[in-house]
């Protein structure tokens, strides 16, 4: 289809269903989070399986998000869009009826299929849509209002979780799908398919989804079997393998869904190390923030949303302004103070101990993120604009893909390997504190057992008042070890994509056409 104006009917349509299908992955993103203890309560779910669930959603979204591009691409943006959101609805539905973990993390799977036809969709519609002098402007409406409404997430979430209503954070995606989809049906018309459309890379998009696959369930199995269990290493193992076959697929393939030749650009190299990294550390340190205020700080799950709010205004208003400085005096220093800012956030996350609850937010926890979100909101738009920008405008759309997948391997590397190194921390600390304890070793047995629950961790039934005072105790403690651990490994990881934007980053990157 032609261009249309951004002030034109046709072109605020496009716009408001990409915000309105956007705004629903968002939110359910940010609102599960905040309500991850009250789901584990509801379904008996293990650490283990709490991990699972995160990470069911980002392995599908991080492997099928470029494939889910290119198929715009092929087959229409308006067609594939609206599968992509058909999909995640009925994920969504599913999800909210799960009656058990596993059948909430099989169905967390189909929504992020559905995501990542949709994600990418979203901004490519208005990309293709909108005008060229009005396609900024359009982009920046979408990236404003979705931010604002993304806010509402941990709100919404602790909300209904402290309600016991946490299955309504996805029954709330089916009303928001199916508006979306009358608005996309009756007021958006399809572009025309180019004839030379690439051809699809399923043999890259297969191997990356079962290395990502493999690697997460072996790193998730390590608490569990140990890592002498053949189910552990075995799958990190073959993991590895398929994603180095990945490697070589890409390099081979004449329509790669990840082009290599991208990363001949040392910038464009150096600021996907520095996603990686950083985002690795923020999805490791949300989760676990989450998990310790709730399960053992003594906050609501609502008390917890509303704690992020800090990090969140931070974001809406100033973001674009450091954009803005970036794009005057360069990406260099935004990209090396910003991660080190987050970085700094978390350590000092790291250094929270036991307190006295929600009424110790502001000397606890509100410092560090603060500086959290004062590092990523000096951060997240010039890493966009720099990653654009070392790349021709013919390749724009790739280079936002490519990023935006790193985004997601990240997430899942990080709520893998920190779920699986937080329950070996956990239990370890746990069993060392057991030994003072005149127990007998059935009881012993059954309050080990326990640690897989991380904080969500129950006193087994027959142990003396004083003993159950004294477990409970050894379990609280402990798991704000294992959290310590995790947050400070978190900053350094953010330390870590300072330094590669140190490394990597100049000021006036060349760019690859």
């Amino acid at each position: 289809m032609s261009t249309v104006s951004l002030r034109s009917a046709a072109g605020r349509w496009v716009v408001t269903s990409s915000i309105l299908a956007s705004a629903m992955a968002f939110i359910d993103g940010t609102a599960l989070n905040v309500a991850l203890p009250s789901l584990q309560r509801s379904l008996h779910a293990s650490g283990t399986d709490l991990f699972w669930v995160l990470n069911a959603y980002m392995l599908m979204l991080a492997a099928l998000i470029l494939l889910g591009g290119t198929l715009g691409d092929r087959l229409g943006r308006r067609h594939i869009f609206m599968t992509g959101i058909s999909i995640f609805i009925a994920g969504s539905a599913a999800c909210g009826l799960s009656a058990t973990v596993t059948m909430l993390i099989i169905f967390r799977m189909v929504q992020g299929i559905g995501g990542a036809l949709m994600i990418p969709g979203s901004l490519s519609l208005i990309s293709s849509a909108i005008d060229e002098a009005e396609r900024g402007k359009a982009i920046g409406t979408w990236s404003s209002v979705t931010t604002l409404v993304t806010i509402g997430g941990p709100v919404l979430g602790g909300a209904l979780a402290d309600a016991g209503l946490w299955r309504y954070i996805f029954f709330i995606n089916i009303p928001i799908g199916v508006i979306t989809l009358l608005c996309l049906w009756w007021k958006v018309a399809e572009q025309e398919v180019p004839e030379d459309a690439p051809a699809q890379d399923y043999p890259g998009a297969v191997l990356i989804v079962c290395g990502l696959a493999l690697l997460t369930f072996g790193f998730l199995r390590v608490p569990v079997s140990g890592f002498s269990s053949l189910a552990a290493y075995g799958s990190i193992i073959v993991g590895i393998a398929l994603l180095v076959a990945f490697v070589v697929t890409e390099q081979r393939s004449r329509h790669p869904m990840l082009p290599l030749h991208l990363f001949n650009n040392r910038t464009f190299t150096g600021t996907n190390l520095l996603t990686f990294f950083l985002y690795a550390g923020l999805s490791g340190s949300m989760v676990f923030l989450s998990l310790n205020m709730v399960q053992v700080q003594g906050y609501s799950q609502l008390e917890s949303g509303l704690s992020f709010l800090p990090f969140t205004f931070l974001m809406v208003f100033l973001a674009r302004l450091a954009g803005t400085l970036a794009d005057k005096y360069g990406p260099r220093w935004f990209l090396v103070i910003g991660p080190f800012l987050a970085g700094t956030g978390m350590i000092l996350l790291a250094l929270v101990q036991q307190t006295d609850g929600p009424s110790a937010y502001w000397t606890t926890f509100f410092p560090g993120i603060l500086v959290l979100g004062m590092g990523m909101t000096i951060t997240v738009a010039p890493l966009t604009a720099t990653v654009m920008g070392c790349v021709g405008s013919q390749l724009s759309g790739t280079a936002s893909g490519v990023n935006n997948a790193i985004t997601r391997i990240a997430g899942v590397f990080a709520v893998a390997v920190f779920g699986a190194l937080a329950v070996i921390f956990f239990a370890g600390s746990v069993q060392s504190s057991l030994q003072h304890l005149s127990l007998t070793t059935a009881q012993q047995s059954a309050i080990m057992a326990q640690t897989v629950n991380l904080g969500n961790a129950a006193v087994p039934a027959g142990l003396s008042h004083d003993q159950q005072v004294q477990v409970t105790h050894i379990y609280h403690q402990h798991f704000i070890q294992a959290y310590r651990k995790i947050m400070a490994m978190c900053g350094l990881l953010g330390w870590l994509g300072s330094l590669m934007a140190w490394i990597f980053v100049k000021h006036s990157p060349k760019s690859i056409s």
